[in-house]
């Protein structure tokens, strides 16, 4: 454990420590744009929203929905075991995913901000006997306040990309100062080892990654049904997590793959569904009609992008789109997880910027599990050789399956490394306290 604090340290907790009063207005202007959840606000202050269970308390924390998603398979066999598990995130939209998919025996609440005042009311209250943070969401104050109360700090799923290791390079006390103070970095490849170790973890294992354990997503039987008799047999493409840039490459091969495929029916679902409007409007300028499914309509016959701007239906949308599109891929955002549409059986496609999932698409592609697009034109020649050959779209989706069942396993390595913790506060001592 390193035992001073370099200066950046120093000079981070003053500077919070002057700016939380002024938090209040930071909060205030984040509720305007709906990144707070009005009711609990409170939380990102540190205030408790629910009491402490009794007994080992096990802390999850990750910074949104990707994060929350990766570890509920963690969460999980760790409520199997009779363990009280706090899980934190920082956003409405995981929050409101935790509200549907946490286990009895698991608690949500928000991080709290930052700063030193706010985190030790945090950790006062709660009191976690181990805490488990997903990725890379290091927060100085939050990692300091654990270390000074003797919290074990495992890093799960961690993940450093090239780009952060070279800025975490520049800064290497400060890197070295926050990675020591956990017991282990749990990391998902041999790269992720090689960075981490670069920077000062002191103990790494690697588990792989657990967004290839994820179970799949949930679905209302009742909606499913729904849509699916307001789809019937038409040919169906859908396009998940997409960003500012995309849609609009989508509405145009569309426009192109409606010549041969006329009943063709093409679904957007937005990573912010707050988007909705907008590419409804874009369909509708450039012809086409459109319908948003935030307004409680179906699809009718008539209708060519139907808008799924809501939250929680992907796994709806996935049991019925023979192929997939995954967004974020096409602009330089990075690509969203190919791993959810690939275990309901869909054949699934991508654009060329997908760094975010780089091992994932390079295993997928190699295997012939995905294929890559280069850019809209790619794309509407892809769409329209799967849409219209059923063997070449279920050979591609197998192959998907196939290999996310060969990288599984990242769950079942991860709860072997944290045993020795977990035996430990069950019987009411920590490694590393004798």
């Amino acid at each position: 454990m390193v035992e001073r604090l370099p200066f950046t340290f120093a000079a981070y907790r003053f500077a919070t420590t002057v700016a939380t009063p002024f938090a209040r207005y930071l909060l205030a202007h984040r509720l305007k744009r709906g990144k707070e959840h009005p009711e609990r606000i409170a939380e990102r202050r540190g205030e408790a929203g629910a009491a402490r269970p009794r007994g080992p308390l096990v802390w999850v924390h990750g910074a949104s929905v990707g994060e929350l998603i990766a570890a509920l398979p963690v969460v999980e066999r760790l409520c199997a075991r009779g363990l009280a598990v706090l899980v934190t995130t920082g956003t409405v939209t995981s929050s409101e995913v935790a509200a549907r998919r946490l286990p009895a025996g698991a608690l949500h609440q928000f991080v709290p901000l930052d700063a030193p005042s706010y985190v030790a009311r945090f950790l006062d209250h709660w009191r976690p006997d181990l805490g488990l943070f997903v990725e890379s969401d290091l927060w100085p104050n939050l990692i300091v306040g654990c270390a000074t109360r003797h919290i074990p700090l495992i890093l799960i799923n961690g993940r450093l990309s090239e780009r952060s290791y070279e800025k975490w390079r520049r800064a290497p006390a400060t890197i070295e100062a926050l990675l020591s103070r956990f017991d282990l970095c749990l990391v998902r490849s041999p790269e992720d080892a090689q960075r981490f170790g670069a920077l000062g973890a002191p103990r790494i294992g690697v588990t792989g990654n657990l967004k290839l354990d994820v179970p799949a997503l949930p679905v209302d039987p009742a909606r499913f049904a729904e849509l699916r008799r307001a789809l019937g047999s038409r040919p169906l493409v859908v396009a998940a997590s997409t960003h500012a840039g995309e849609e609009m490459v989508l509405i145009e091969a569309h426009r192109r793959l409606r010549i041969d495929f006329p009943r063709l029916i093409t679904v957007i679902a937005p990573r912010h569904p707050d988007r909705g409007d907008e590419i409804a409007m874009m369909a509708k300028i450039s012809g086409l009609e459109a319908r948003r499914r935030s307004q409680g309509v179906l699809p009718n016959a008539a209708t060519e992008i139907y808008v799924s701007d809501t939250l929680g239906e992907l796994g709806l949308l996935y049991r019925l789109a023979p192929v997939v599109f995954m967004g974020g891929s096409l602009i330089p955002h990075g690509g969203q997880n190919p791993i959810e549409p690939i275990k309901l059986g869909a054949a699934v496609l991508h654009g060329p910027h997908v760094k975010n999932f780089a091992d994932i698409y390079a295993a997928l592609d190699h295997a012939g599990g995905a294929q890559p697009v280069a850019d809209g034109d790619d794309l509407a020649r892809r769409l329209a050789l799967l849409l219209a050959d059923q063997e070449a779209r279920a050979r591609l989706a197998a192959a998907g399956e196939r290999t996310v069942q060969i990288l599984a396993g990242a769950v079942e390595r991860t709860m072997a490394a944290l045993e020795p913790y977990l035996a430990q506060i069950r019987i009411g001592s920590r490694p590393g306290d004798a």
